[in-house]
């Protein structure tokens, strides 16, 4: 019988030890068992450091080189001031219009925006290409290289990914399965359900250049070797 009482002694007193101080304040280091690489021998963002001459631990770019995929606007935006001047496009959101936005008002646009459709050298067979290969890169992986929705994800139990090749996926009558230029815009840019937003990865003139490309796959699909015209 005693070692009963010993045991139960002996488990409350492990009880006690490892929930009765919870939340105790102390001036000591916490007890880490785990500790999750809380702690990582890295140089954090503005901090010092004495392995350099100049005391700082952010190191400038190399010189010269720029982050792949990112574009250097034609004119800088400072210049593009006044009554009759046209602001500087830059890469990513900048503004509340169709081009940057994929809705007209509160409601989803239709079509690419004109800041695309009025540039010949922008809106070419290579703009269509570029959306094949940003679709590829980014896209492909859970809606699957010809956008039915079977990319290798399905095979691991994500089975979500949005089918563009339903029946009805050309008619804007059917509202179950058409989806506006404009949604699917908004979709790359801020994700939905499972997906998330790719805003702040894929630049603005390549997100419609994958619309442009998810339109010409289903086109291709209902009229076979049929492309989305370009004009």
């Amino acid at each position: 019988m005693k070692y009963f009482f010993l045991s139960y002694l002996f488990v409350g007193a492990i009880l006690v030890s490892a929930f009765g101080f919870r939340g105790s304040k102390s001036e000591l280091p916490p007890l880490e068992i785990i500790p999750d690489m809380d702690h990582q021998a890295k140089v954090k963002y503005q901090a010092s450091s004495d392995f350099f001459a100049d005391g700082r631990g952010e190191r400038l770019p190399v010189k010269g080189t720029l982050p792949m995929g990112f574009e250097i606007p034609t004119i800088a935006a400072v210049d593009a001031i006044g009554p009759k001047a046209k602001p500087a496009r830059v890469a990513f959101t900048s503004g509340l219009g169709y081009y940057d936005t994929g809705k007209v008002g509160d409601f989803y646009g239709d079509g690419l925006p004109t800041e695309i459709t009025s540039d010949p050298t922008v809106f070419n067979e290579d703009f269509l290409k570029r959306g094949e290969q940003r679709y590829n890169i980014n896209c492909a992986i859970c809606h699957g290289t010809s956008g039915n929705g079977k990319g290798v994800t399905s095979k691991y139990g994500i089975l979500t990914a949005f089918n563009f090749q339903q029946p009805g996926h050309l008619d804007p009558a059917n509202a179950a399965t058409y989806r506006a230029d404009g949604a699917i815009f908004d979709v790359i840019t801020n994700g939905k359900g499972l997906m998330g937003g790719y805003g702040g990865n894929i630049t603005l003139r390549d997100r419609w250049a994958i619309v442009a490309y998810i339109r010409s796959l289903q086109i291709a699909a209902k009229e076979s070797g049929a492309t989305l015209p370009l004009q």
